[in-house]
């Protein structure tokens, strides 16, 4: 029986539902504070002249996009607003927030945590300490090599994951016979949405099928293995595009580490440094733009949580997401 299992980790709470002992979806928390469900109100700094869409400002100077204005919310006035999906950060572009008007009984409140929205969903959902073993036995640091990458490798060829401003582009590469080809990757599509949390609009780039009896084969296997998913889809085109939409209130996995991804790789290396076990002193060892991207506050809650002096060591060579932590003796 699938699982919930959420972990409270230095700057990033993260959650997977695990099934079978394998990962089946996953979502993780950055704490921005206009994520969806947060309510508030914001002055209305931009109205769009024949629109009912404009912009406003909440009092700690976050922006957001604003749709379903009512007519008298002009520019300058106040407004209580409901995040209804949070910021998306790209490569070389941050989508704003979106928000509509909140209802006239829907008290001022921040938005819910990560472990707070999931039982909101009705989801029973289990807190673990970061020092257990079940997101490791799972498989969480390939996931997360997944996110940080873009890559997933599937028997027969491998899909590239792109965040792109208009949409989350997934293009399938490997040796022919493409009909076939195009076939192994459909699973592997399906089962990558939901584990790297990728929703909104998603364009689907397989290999180009003159036959039309293989487009057709293609999109009922791909009907299929989205079935239950709240996703339309079209059909695949001469082009062997096909274009998934579904809703979308947060960053996936794959758009967080790309727009950040010191910031990914250092949240991957505290969570390492928390489940060392030996004596001594911590060390942090990773690249000088992962060592950056740590806060001093999240250095000193690692002390903190692990009653250790802590220590960072830059060193060159590493890939990004290749820093480690050990125990050194005094």
């Amino acid at each position: 029986m699938a699982e919930w299992l959420h972990e409270a980790g230095i700057g990033e709470e993260r959650a997977i539902l695990v099934e079978g002992g394998s990962i089946i979806a996953a979502r993780i928390d950055w704490g921005e504070p206009l994520r969806a469900g947060h309510v508030g109100t914001a002055r209305i700094t931009r109205r769009l002249a024949g629109t009912r869409r404009g912009f406003a400002r909440f009092v700690d100077g976050s922006e957001t996009q604003v749709d379903s204005l009512p007519p008298s919310a002009t520019e300058g006035s106040a407004l209580r607003l409901r995040i209804t999906r949070g910021a998306i950060a790209e490569k070389g572009r941050t989508k704003l927030p979106q928000a509509r008007p909140a209802a006239p009984d829907e008290p001022d409140r921040p938005a819910p945590d990560l472990l707070e929205s999931l039982r909101a969903e009705g989801h029973t959902v289990r807190s673990l300490r970061v020092t257990d073993r079940d997101f490791d036995q799972a498989g969480w640091d390939e996931l997360a090599e997944e996110a940080l990458s873009g890559e997933i490798a599937f028997d027969g060829g491998s899909l590239a994951i792109t965040p792109t401003p208009a949409m989350t582009l997934i293009d399938i590469d490997g040796p022919p016979p493409l009909p076939a080809l195009c076939l192994a990757a459909v699973p592997a599509i399906a089962s990558a949405l939901p584990r790297l949390d990728i929703a909104g609009s998603v364009g689907i780039d397989f290999p180009s099928l003159p036959e039309k009896r293989d487009r057709q084969a293609v999109d009922t296997a791909l009907a299929a293995a989205l079935d239950g998913m709240k996703v339309e889809r079209t059909a695949m085109n001469g082009f062997g595009f096909v274009q998934l939409v579904s809703r979308l209130e947060r960053p996936s996995l794959p758009a967080r580490f790309a727009r950040h991804p010191a910031g990914a790789a250092a949240r991957m290396l505290l969570r390492r440094a928390e489940r060392v076990q030996e004596p001594g002193v911590l060390h942090l060892i990773a690249p000088a733009a992962v060592l950056r991207a740590i806060p001093g506050d999240w250095l000193a809650e690692l002390a903190r949580r692990t009653g250790r002096e802590v220590v960072c060591e830059e060193r060159t060579g590493l890939a990004l997401g290749g820093g480690f932590a050990q125990a050194v003796a005094r």
